[in-house]
């Protein structure tokens, strides 16, 4: 039986193609010879109680000249699909948030959706860090300027950022000395009307921010250490940061551990933790990448343990390290 894949995601033409991680699923998508429907958030619609899209019936191929062909648009009920990949990047505005109630109708109908649109609703992705204490640094959530003075008093050397920022924008380290941390909070709290957090800075971070790779709650046994550019606190790549392929290490595997389970619970099958030196700081749940970086080379996988259902998993699990060391997840 042929597989019936719906993918929501940005605008495909905007894709960049050497480093996308969608793209990589939609490559394993295919060699399967699954048919592929695209369609963006605005595309989404519900009509008599029924979740529906206008969608395209996609092809991509492994050329960056030309990596995708779409046919003409038709309407569909979401029902119809076996499976739909939620890989909308942030920010978590409005519009994001009437998409998952959709595509949560839309799973009522008979599809199922990676990840789950009521996990995607409930797990922001540095809060929901906050649900495992013992994995992570110090830290500070409010909006409370006297609040967050006080913990940069206390504690001297601090990371500030705001709660929906991705690729490391807005993100201010404060040192015990810094002249700007009131115009900072003002501008992160929007003078006091928007949370934000706070964390004891990690100085491990010239080591990488790794990004660790969930697949249905199991560790991918390799990470990429984004390596922050001279000069910057953030490793992010979108900062400029460079990616090394590296081993995880015994601590990213315990947080891994403490993690996982609780992921694949709340059907978050494909999760990328971020991680500095031993303090786990996000979880990214909404559109996690790091699947293809110039530092790793991957292949297709074969399914997760737990799709036991007739759609296996898309998800990198065949992955070739730098130095020709290779494992592959059964």
């Amino acid at each position: 039986m042929t597989i019936r894949l719906g993918v929501v995601m940005d605008p495909i033409e905007h894709v960049t193609y050497k480093k996308d991680s969608t793209l990589a699923m939609l490559w394993a998508a295919a060699e399967r010879n699954w048919e592929i429907s695209y369609m963006t958030t605005a595309d989404l619609y519900v009509s008599g109680g029924q979740a529906r899209s206008s969608v395209q019936a996609l092809r991509v191929f492994k050329d960056p000249a030309h990596f995708y062909e779409l046919d003409s648009r038709v309407d569909i009920a979401l029902g119809d699909l076996d499976v739909i990949l939620m890989r909308k990047d942030p920010p978590f505005d409005n519009e994001f948030l009437y998409a998952t109630h959709i595509l949560e109708l839309a799973e009522t109908q008979g599809v199922w959706v990676v990840n789950s649109p009521r996990s995607l609703r409930d797990c922001n992705e540095k809060l929901f860090a906050l649900q495992f204490p013992q994995c992570g640094p110090v830290h500070l959530v409010s909006r409370d300027q006297a609040r967050l003075r006080a913990f940069h008093a206390e504690h001297g050397d601090v990371i500030m950022k705001p709660l929906d920022g991705m690729g490391g924008s807005s993100i201010f380290r404060l040192k015990p000395d810094d002249a700007n941390v009131g115009v900072i909070l003002e501008t992160l709290t929007n003078h006091g009307q928007t949370t934000i957090m706070a964390q004891v800075y990690l100085p491990e971070i010239r080591d990488g921010d790794k990004r660790i790779l969930l697949i249905d709650g199991e560790p991918v046994p390799y990470c990429l250490a984004r390596i922050p550019a001279k000069g910057e606190t953030r490793g992010n790549l979108a900062a400029g940061g460079t990616g090394r392929a590296q081993a995880l290490s015994d601590a990213d595997r315990r947080i891994a551990a403490e993690v996982g389970p609780v992921a694949r619970e709340k059907g978050l099958l494909f999760v990328g933790l971020d991680v500095i030196g031993d303090s786990l700081t996000e979880i990214n749940v909404t559109s996690p990448t790091c699947i293809r970086k110039s530092t790793l080379s991957l292949a297709p996988i074969s399914a997760a343990s737990s799709w036991t259902v007739s759609p296996p998993s898309l998800l990198p699990g065949n992955i070739v390290h730098n130095d020709g060391s290779h494992f592959a997840r059964d």
